[in-house]
Formats: structure tokens, C-alpha cells, sequence
């Protein structure tokens, strides 16, 4: 199944996505993730939708948007659209898809669970239809043994037997292996990829299975993206929301997507039960994940102990989110009503408030404003680069964000002892390399 270019889809191209064959046009204009969430909470408020901003005579409702953004900005983006017919019969051509979350063909669990986070828009190759089938989201390191490629190859061929679909990022090693496995055996695999989308879904081994329906490849960033460290770990959380169970089959710890991906589901989000490997060789980030409430892997050996695993829960899990079986129309209303509900938790703290780790331990819940959000993000990302030296201006380009908001970054990993700047060679370090504080 192929979805139809919406309206809405059009004019949130219109306004996020670089449009490749006219990069050097207005794309340092593009809004933001968060630019864009600001500005549909605003249309919606207003009664609108994105769609309305293409419809003749908009101009008071372009001005009704200035307090969110830039009137002229919005007409400059919105005015591309001879760019836009371009890349949509580029990407037809590839057989690539494109969803906006005002579609009905957006992946429903995706929506429900990330909420206002959820993608803007979604671009895919292959069946959407399999987005909405859940199953076993299998994690892990690009560079690992012979042992363990077979191993997340003997959980893909288990997953198709039970019937059950696998979710992973397509990266070589643990990813490519359980998708594999799954895959030779008849069953079918959802691929989160973080780049190179149109790449991967011209490679003539996944032709055949992206058009029967086996395989299906999605990603919320461009399709000629090439790789970024923030991408990857960013999509993580996607693997998880489109799962209904998951698997670590190996980490390091503290540092890297993986470790990021799982911890952050068991400290935060819980959309998930997450469990890991539990025969041979444990690594250190494996029994840290337990320490956190992983669960050991039942070693299932046939469909029906397979099937077992998706039965457990754990508290604060979202698998049963009842908006999964709401109407389209329904979830937004939902979803209105608690983005009303919980505005102020996008204000960043008041002074004096505790500090997010203060909070953690406490056991108070830890909401972050905008601004702290980003900074957690900054500061996973950061920490694994920072293992060599980098001066402010590398990192500038390397992260796409100015030398100013480096340094303010930098600044409060100086403040926690976590970074410091040296000489020989000139750039700043994490001090303890490897180690997450």
C-alpha cells in the first residue's frame, strides 16, 4: 500500500524539509522541530490545519501566525513549490512514500506514544501497513562477533516462525543480522534507518522484498541524509515506539546509540518491557541495563515460548495506550487536551528548582523545558564525540549549530567536571574517556 500525498503532507514539506534539488534555497529558513510544533499547536488553536496555509487568500492567517513565526519566512518557505514537484516525482520514481502526522496513515503507536515528538513527517519505502504490526525491536553494536550475528540471526528466524515482525535501525552488525534472519525465513522486518533512505531502498537486495511486502523502510529524516551522530541516536526512540517488546543483544556502557536508546526507555520513557541477553558472556553495558530494570531474555526455543515474552509488563509501560484504538480525529482530540494540560511543562525550570538528577533520585518526576531537553541530547551526544579532541568550531559543524550555543554547552560540562579543554592537542576532552558521568 502506497499512501497519497496529502495537503497537509505538502505544505509540512513546505515548511521542514530541505527540498535536495534546491538545498541552497532558503533551507537555513527551514522551521525546526520545535518551530514546528509550536507553530501546529497554533493553527490548531486557531481551528486550522497546515493545509490552510496553501489555500487562496491566506494572508490573515500568515499574520495571525506572526507571534510563532515570521510572516515573511512563512511566505518564503510556502512559496517552493515549484521545488516541491520536483523532489515528490524524485521520490515516486523510487517508489518513496511521504506521511505527515495529519494523515491517517501516520503509524498510529508512533503517534500515541511520542505524542507532539512524533515525527512531522515520515518518508518510506515498502508496505506502511507493516508499521502498524508491532513486534520485537532488536538493538546492538555495529561491531561485534560471529557469535552474536548468529545469535540475532537465530531471534529474526524465531520472529517470523511466531509470526511476529522485527523492528530495527538496518546498521550493520546486530541490526542487519535480526532483519536478516527474519527475513530468509519468510517473515517480515520494519527498518528505522537515521540516513541514506533512498540508498538503501535502491539496493537491489531489498527491492524485491520492499515490493512484496516482507520489508519496510521509513525514517523522519530526508532521503538522501547522509549519517549524523544526532540522527542516530534520535531515531532510537523511534525502533522502541513502533515495537511492542524488545531486545538488547549486547552494549557498551554508558556510550553509544544502543546504551542511549535502552536507558532512556527504561529511566524515562517505558513504551516498552526491554530485555537482554541472558546466555554467554555478559558485557558490563548488558548488566548495567539489568540495573536498571532489564529483563533477563527467556531463551525461547520455539514459536509459543516466543510469544511469551510480548505478556510481560512493566509499571509505567505504555503497550496498551487505549489511543491506539481511537479514530483518527479522536487522538487529536486527546492529544489537545493534554498538550492544554501540560503547557507549562514546557517552561524551563524556575530557579532554584532541583537539578534533573536531584529530581531522578528524589523520585519526582523529571520534566524538561525546551532548552534542558536539548541540552540532554547535546550532552549524550557530546560526551561520545569528545573522546578526541575537538575545537568549538569542529563541534560546530559536526552538531550544525552555532560556535555560541557550543560554548554554552561546553561551559555546563566544564561546570560539571565531565569536560575540560587542553593543550596538546588544542581542543576540549571528555576527562574520563568512555565513562558517561
Amino acid at each position: 500500500m502506497t499512501p497519497v500525498l496529502s495537503l497537509n503532507t505538502r505544505a509540512i514539506l513546505l515548511l521542514t524539509a530541505p527540498l535536495i534539488t534546491g538545498r541552497d534555497d532558503q533551507s537555513a529558513e527551514l522551521l525546526s522541530p520545535g518551530e514546528y510544533k509550536r507553530l501546529a499547536r497554533h493553527l490548531r488553536d486557531m481551528q486550522n490545519q497546515p493545509a490552510d496555509l496553501l489555500s487562496p487568500g491566506t494572508s490573515d492567517l500568515l499574520s495571525a501566525c506572526r507571534p510563532v513565526v515570521d510572516e515573511s519566512r512563512l511566505q518564503r518557505l510556502l512559496g517552493r513549490g515549484f521545488l516541491l514537484s520536483q523532489v515528490i516525482e524524485h521520490w515516486q520514481a523510487r517508489a518513496i512514500w511521504v506521511v505527515s502526522r495529519a494523515d491517517s496513515e501516520y503509524p498510529r503507536r508512533m503517534k500515541a506514544r511520542l505524542r507532539e515528538d512524533a515525527p512531522a513527517v515520515l518518508y518510506g519505502c515498502g508496505d506502511i501497513r507493516l508499521l502498524e504490526t508491532g513486534g520485537l525491536a532488536v538493538v546492538g553494536s555495529r561491531q561485534v562477533d560471529q557469535g552474536l550475528i548468529d545469535y540475532a540471526m537465530a531471534l529474526g528466524r524465531l520472529a517470523a516462525n511466531a509470526g511476529k515482525t522485527i523492528v530495527s535501525g538496518g546498521a550493520k552488525g546486530i541490526d542487519q543480522a535480526a532483519m536478516r534472519g527474519a527475513l530468509e525465513t519468510g517473515g517480515k522486518a520494519i527498518g528505522v534507518l537515521s540516513d541514506s533512505l533512498e540508498r538503501t531502498a535502491m539496493d537491489r537486495e531489498h527491492r524485491n522484498l520492499l515490493m512484496d511486502g516482507t520489508l519496510v523502510l521509513v525514517s523522519p529524516y530526508d532521503p538522501k541524509a547522509g549519517f549524523s551522530v544526532g540522527n542516530a541516536m534520535q531515531r532510537n526512540k523511534y525502533i522502541y515506539a513502533l515495537a511492542d517488546a524488545s531486545m538488547v543483544v549486547n552494549s557498551d556502557f554508558n556510550k553509544g546509540g544502543t546504551w542511549a536508546g535502552a536507558a532512556e526507555q527504561l529511566d524515562k520513557l517505558h513504551f516498552v518491557p526491554v530485555y537482554v541477553r541472558s546466555t554467554g558472556e555478559t558485557s558490563k553495558g548488558v548488566k548495567a541495563l539489568r540495573g536498571k530494570g532489564a529483563l533477563p531474555w527467556p531463551d525461547p526455543q520455539d514459536a509459543a515460548a516466543f510469544m511469551s515474552v510480548f505478556e510481560s509488563k512493566l509499571p509505567g509501560a505504555t503497550g496498551d495506550d487505549p489511543r491506539l484504538d481511537m479514530p483518527l480525529f479522536a487522538q487529536e482530540k486527546e492529544e489537545a487536551k493534554g498538550d492544554r494540560a501540560s503547557e507549562s511543562l514546557f517552561l524551563d525550570p524556575p530557579d532554584g528548582m532541583a537539578s534533573l538528577d536531584d529530581r531522578h533520585e528524589s523520585g519526582h518526576p523529571c520534566v524538561l523545558g525546551p532548552g534542558e531537553e536539548l541540552f540532554a541530547t547535546a550532552r549524550i551526544i557530546l560526551l561520545r564525540i569528545l573522546e578526541t579532541p575537538m575545537k568549538d568550531a569542529e563541534l560546530s559543524a559536526e552538531l550544525g549549530v552555532s560556535t555560541q550555543q557550543i560554548r554554552m554547552w561546553l561551559q555546563r560540562l566544564v561546570e560539571e567536571g565531565v569536560v575540560e579543554k587542553q593543550n596538546r592537542p588544542a581542543g576540549w576532552v571528555v576527562k574520563q574517556h568512555g565513562f558517561f558521568q
